[in-house]
């Protein structure tokens, strides 16, 4: 006798909410068009900057008062944690495993790093909302070197991030492409 298929809602759960499925492929998507983009059409690639770093800080202040997977209470590690987590890698977890929050963090730092230099930058220019401020003061070539430097740094990251998920999926046995698109998970 052939047992019936369990249903989506019996064997997935809910994990991702929309604004941060949303968040993160707003972000994906400003940050590979602005890094493609280069600087050329300079106008548009500083107002996709803006926009990441407005979704970033997004993502922190979701960070803190977001859903329950969303909070970095719920899923950023502490040292016990994660060396625990090398010796358990196949272990499955709902949420954000131990190494992907620290390739979040990692993300998040970098892209505000990005952004803040470039917005630093536009300002050195006598543009935006920094024009007026303090950071036109700051030496242009050190601005300009750490843009280039944490853009490509975000880069590098973003390349490890898809690496791992592919990885973790496959090793965890986890659509967590498809996860990020629906926000669901195998329980």
């Amino acid at each position: 006798m052939q047992t019936p298929k369990a249903t989506t809602a019996e064997t997935t759960k809910s994990v991702w909410d929309p604004l941060i499925r949303l968040c993160h492929w707003a972000i994906g998507l400003c940050f590979a068009i602005t890094y493609w983009l280069g600087s050329d059409w300079l106008g548009l690639h500083a107002q996709l900057g803006y926009t990441i770093a407005l979704l970033v800080l997004f993502r922190v202040l979701w960070g803190f008062v977001g859903t329950q997977y969303a909070r970095f209470s719920e899923f950023v590690p502490g040292p016990t944690e994660l060396r625990s987590y090398f010796g358990t890698m196949h272990k499955r977890t709902l949420g954000h495993d131990p190494l992907g929050a620290l390739m979040i963090i990692a993300l998040l730092v970098a892209l505000f790093l990005t952004a803040l230099s470039g917005m630093t930058l536009w300002a050195m220019e006598g543009r935006g909302p920094l024009a007026s401020t303090f950071v036109v003061h700051w030496p242009g070539a050190l601005v300009e070197d750490l843009h280039h430097f944490a853009s490509d740094a975000t880069l590098a990251l973003v390349i490890l991030h898809v690496a791992g998920v592919l990885i973790m999926g496959r090793l965890h046995k986890q659509r967590l492409i498809r996860a990020m698109f629906d926000g669901r998970k195998r329980a």
